[in-house]
């Protein structure tokens, strides 16, 4: 059974994307079609309203070598740093001149709050702690292969079982294309959603929604797939 995944594929050294590994699991054959692009925006004052510089640290990992700490070089000013996704602190790495808990990590930070499940309950723990200052690194536009992407899975895979979008962009840029490529079929797909602000924006474009990820994980969604399709546990 056949499930569309409109999100960039994460593919690693571990293998193909998680959510393919999981769906596949299930019994399910899942395809990725990325959606959106991104364009980096205010790095030159993101850089000088933090000041970011990486300091050569030792680190002890069996082998002689160094690792590096990103640091703010003004510390007293600010308690902490909010990375929204894997794009902001790409946008850090950028500073330095050189996804999203295993990023920061990467940057040599402690994350919190990776436990939140989605951006009201992530909000909700922000706002509880301290005061804000928000600048946006990053604008989003539609990936300038999508629609060809989208003309070429259903003309080849057909119309999917299930399809779920990752964030309500994707509706925006997606859903009327697939609504015109689906025709008749329309009914026979079930839609998902990776939450539940996207699960709002598809209601409000009179989707039905099927399911949504309790969390915003392989494991969750491809659960709320499986129930959506009346599949039995594997």
């Amino acid at each position: 059974m056949k499930v569309l995944l409109l999100k960039d594929p994460k593919e690693s050294a571990n293998g193909p994307d998680p959510y393919i590994k999981e769906l596949d699991l299930h019994g399910l054959e899942a395809t990725l079609i990325p959606v959106l692009a991104f364009e980096f925006i205010s790095l030159q004052a993101f850089f000088e309203k933090a000041m970011f510089r990486a300091v050569e640290m030792p680190y002890v990992s069996g082998i002689d070598g160094k690792s590096s700490l990103v640091m703010l070089s003004c510390p007293e000013q600010y308690c902490g740093l909010i990375f929204t996704s894997p794009r902001s602190v790409e946008a850090v790495k950028l500073c330095l001149g050189d996804i999203s808990k295993k990023e920061v990590a990467e940057l040599g930070l402690i994350p919190q709050g990776e436990n939140s499940g989605n951006a009201e309950k992530l909000s909700e723990y922000i706002c509880s702690r301290i005061a804000l200052e928000s600048l946006t690194v990053y604008q989003t536009t539609q990936h300038p292969d999508l629609q060809e992407s989208l003309r070429n899975y259903f003309s080849q895979q057909g119309v999917p079982a299930s399809v779920t979008f990752f964030s309500p962009s994707g509706v925006k840029y997606c859903l009327k294309q697939i609504v015109k490529l689906s025709g008749d079929l329309l009914l026979q797909i079930k839609f998902a959603a990776i939450g539940p602000t996207t699960a709002e924006a598809l209601e409000a474009e009179g989707i039905s929604v099927s399911c949504t990820a309790r969390s915003p994980t392989p494991q969750d969604l491809a659960a709320g797939i499986r129930r959506s399709l009346q599949l039995k546990s594997c």
